[in-house]
């Protein structure tokens, strides 16, 4: 399996049977130019993780990408789409993908509206969490880390690491950050014996 970081929380991961690409939003940039992708998938329906514009340009760029959200951020964008949630399971060219996590945003303020949010198993073996720390009930080789955000505490993202013990973590959604390197020390002093932390750098391309 590949993996590009586009920066924040775009990720294209090449299963070696499917490209798939998750949220390109406002917080990150390289993925505008791609084509070939299978699917583009969205956890939620905030601008840093879906960017109107760069969903239509995208899809015409990929008339035969599927396009795979939540109903909210469907309606939101006012596109028709596949719409999943929790629970469902997608055939994508050759790559298994499962919904998971409770359906739900984590908290921000109790003021601010909880919207949905899917998180994304590929294979059994990629976790894309969108903005939230879903559960998991067996072992993960690769998780997609969420490193900075307000609704986030350091603190919190190490517990889930070390709740999901991975053997790779690769931390995203890091642009809210001055200094992200210094969560990153946070995630490799922490994480677990057997978990290996990879920071990507933007547009490389790198096996995990």
């Amino acid at each position: 399996m590949q993996l590009t970081h586009y920066g924040h929380a775009c990720v294209l991961v090449d299963t070696g049977a499917a490209r798939l690409l998750f949220d390109p939003g406002a917080f990150s940039a390289g993925f505008e130019g791609l084509t070939g992708l299978d699917a583009i998938l969205v956890t939620h329906q905030h601008v840093d993780h879906v960017v109107p514009e760069a969903l239509a340009a995208l899809l015409k760029a990929n008339p035969d990408a599927r396009l795979i959200l939540d109903e909210e951020t469907a309606a939101q964008l006012g596109r028709d789409a596949e719409t999943v949630a929790p629970g469902t399971e997608l055939a994508v060219a050759g790559a298994r993908i499962e919904v998971v996590g409770s359906g739900d945003h984590a908290v921000i303020h109790s003021d601010i509206p909880v919207v949905r949010n899917n998180g994304y198993l590929v294979d059994g073996s990629l976790l894309h969490p969108g903005d939230a720390y879903p559960p998991v009930d067996r072992p993960v080789d690769t998780l997609l880390l969420p490193t900075g955000a307000p609704w986030l505490k350091a603190g919190d993202a190490v517990d889930y690491l070390r709740a999901v013990a991975p053997r790779t973590a690769v931390p995203i959604h890091e642009a809210v950050l001055a200094n992200p390197a210094m969560h990153y020390g946070l995630f490799t002093n922490l994480a677990p014996a057997e978990t290996t932390v990879r920071v990507l750098d933007r547009e490389q391309v790198t096996a995990v």
